[in-house]
């Protein structure tokens, strides 16, 4: 299968039947003669060479040397043929035109003119985030599909206007001080923090009154109250950083509060068991650090994120839901941060519109849906470096999720994508420490080696543990070994350790007798 298979998927999920790459210039598509949007970066001859693969017989590379055009049919599987009219521009350069379902010897279609694209960006929304004090703060619902275009501009959208009372900031004040990690708010109930993984109950505070702990906008808790669950990130005074999630329940609002390092961690200071750091200096690939909520995924792309821009000279965009660490730019790169839900409706359309932002490093909070993985891979594949997060609780689990969001006649194609862009997945667990209390990080890490890629292609997603398992030296580390070194370490108890694995056999295996 080609690689341009992946832009051809995009042709057929849009309805498209034309497709136009030239050598540095934008490739565009379109539909019967009308343009589509296609947001992707100019690439140079090499990279479409590359794209188009065995396309290029020798026979139509001595055309193209000889300044003649070259026609091809390439059969792209489930989604269809495709006429394929190679020409070498006068100069230098490459030209390629796909047209899908023509036969071989059709005329190609003519140019269509292309009228001036109108620009996607949208109006700021009228109240505006802050991530101050105890100003005011914007709660922006994370849509959950996309948002209607109209007349090719996206809607203004309608944040949610909260701002942080001192009562919640009192609140978080003495979390802070006992090291907790969350804060979990009701109506009318006692709160309660998480410290070291372990929720307790503040009985000796005060029953919260959420219209005390926040300064409400007019219809702001008429629009929770309707569904419109709502998060954003800020720096309450010099006491800490958080993200705040506020939702509906049976017995009222509530909201879940996660205190955040000011700054991203060091990846040194993550204590990590293998390293990592490689990761940061990929030109290109797709890096996915999972697990479940609250194991640390932000925290490792955070470092991994704060590792390149500190190292390199890259342009890195992020697109997060809220905005968590503050990651800070050097002398040589620049940060572009993007809120989903203000500056761009969904994770889709603000990875589509980063393809056009000229990015060495793109940073998506979370691959949610079957679009955004898809468009990911292909940035991934196009010479850019992915770092994003899934939830998964195994490297296997997470490929078969990915692959399992396409229908059955996609997934082969998925799969080839996945084996060509993947450069690593490390998958996250915190455990209770031992002594001290805290907690420490137990990880499985997968490297996206030539046998990893070629059991992806083949689909024997369950032949991946034996292979992490078998390649310590490339730098791979099963989670259960790392459960098992952790212990024999004395840094975490057995019984944590069982609770935390995915396989127990292995896990017992590893475990001195």
């Amino acid at each position: 299968m080609a690689r341009i298979d992946s832009l051809l998927a995009i042709v057929v999920d849009q309805g498209a039947n034309e497709l136009r790459i030239g050598s540095d210039r934008e490739p565009k598509m379109f539909a019967s003669g009308v343009p589509k949007k296609l947001h992707l970066p100019a690439m140079p001859e090499q990279t479409i060479r590359d794209l188009l693969g065995e396309i290029i017989t020798p026979e139509r590379a001595a055309s193209l040397a000889a300044r003649k055009p070259a026609d091809a049919m390439h059969d792209a599987g489930a989604l269809g043929s495709f006429h394929v009219t190679l020409t070498a521009r006068e100069g230098g350069g490459l030209d390629v035109l796909f047209v899908r379902g023509s036969k071989r010897g059709a005329p190609a279609a003519a140019a269509p003119t292309v009228a001036p694209e109108v620009s996607a960006s949208h109006p700021p929304a009228t109240a505006t985030a802050t991530d101050g004090s105890l100003g005011p703060l914007v709660l922006a619902p994370a849509p959950s599909a996309r948002a209607p275009e109209v007349s090719s501009v996206r809607q203004v959208l309608r944040p949610i206007t909260l701002g942080v009372a001192p009562a919640l900031a009192s609140l978080i004040a003495r979390a802070a001080s006992m090291s907790a990690s969350d804060i979990h708010l009701m109506d009318g109930q006692h709160p309660a923090v998480r410290v070291s993984g372990v929720l307790s109950p503040l009985d000796d505070q005060a029953a919260m009154n959420l219209a005390d702990a926040f300064v409400w906008s007019a219809d702001a808790r008429a629009r929770i109250l309707a569904g419109e669950s709502a998060d954003t990130s800020a720096d309450v005074d010099e006491i800490a950083r958080v993200r705040i999630h506020v939702y509906a329940t049976a017995a009222g609002i509530a909201a879940a509060v996660r205190l955040l390092p000011r700054t991203p961690p060091t990846l040194s200071s993550l204590q990590l068991p293998v390293p990592i750091d490689d990761l940061a200096f990929a030109p290109h690939g797709l890096v996915l650090v999972c697990g479940a909520t609250g194991s640390g995924k932000s925290t490792t792309l955070a470092a991994l994120a704060q590792e390149a821009l500190r190292r390199r000279s890259i342009v890195l965009v992020t697109l997060e839901d809220p905005i968590e660490f503050m990651l800070a730019a050097s002398s040589q790169s620049l940060v572009r941060r993007r809120l989903v839900g203000r500056d761009t409706p969904d994770f889709a359309a603000g990875l589509r519109d980063a393809l056009r932002e000229d990015p060495d490093v793109l940073l998506v909070g979370e691959m949610r849906d079957p679009e955004t993985i898809g468009l990911a891979l292909t940035a991934a594949e196009t010479g850019h470096l992915v770092l994003a997060s899934i939830h998964s609780r195994s490297a296997a689990s997470a490929i078969e999720r990915i692959v399992d969001s396409y229908a059955p006649e996609r997934q082969a194609q998925i799969r080839v994508q996945l084996a060509d862009s993947l450069r690593a997945i490390i998958v996250q667990r915190l455990v209770p420490k031992a002594r001290g209390g805290g907690r420490i990080v137990a990880v499985e890490v997968l490297r996206g080696t030539h046998a990893v890629g070629s059991t992806i292609r083949e689909g024997k997603t369950a032949q991946i543990a034996t292979l992490i398992q078998s390649s310590r030296k490339e730098g791979m580390l099963s989670l259960e070994r790392c459960l098992a070194d952790r212990v024999q370490a004395g840094e975490i108890r057995v019984e944590d350790a069982r609770a935390a694995a995915n396989d127990l056999g292995s896990l017992t295996m590893f475990l001195p007798k």
